[in-house]
């Protein structure tokens, strides 16, 4: 099952995402390599700055997704004000349909 990840930044925490950016590159190439990462990128402000995250996981269950989103880097730097976790359906242009 799929898993769209959609995280909100705190204001005037763009430090700690960038602090922090190598170790969620990190964690993102792992779970790429396990194939469990679908999709990722950032949210941009009106200046093209990050200001948040996108991700698309695959996860058997929304409580495995949860730990997945849990363990990021970034959420444990506190950096998201807000992380919703929503079943998600790729319909179009899904490489593996």
């Amino acid at each position: 099952m799929l898993f769209a990840f959609v995280c909100r930044d705190k204001p005037g925490h763009l430090n700690v995402r960038m602090d922090t950016r190598p170790a969620h590159l990190e964690y993102l190439n792992k779970l790429n390599a396990e194939g469990t990462l679908k999709m990722a990128g950032p949210f941009l402000d009106a200046e093209g700055k990050s200001n948040g995250t996108l991700a698309i996981v695959s996860a058997e269950t929304i409580e495995a997704a949860k730990a997945i989103a849990d363990a990021d880097p970034y959420t444990k730097a506190g950096l998201f004000e807000s992380v919703e976790i929503k079943p998600f359906n790729w319909v179009f242009n899904n490489p593996e349909a």
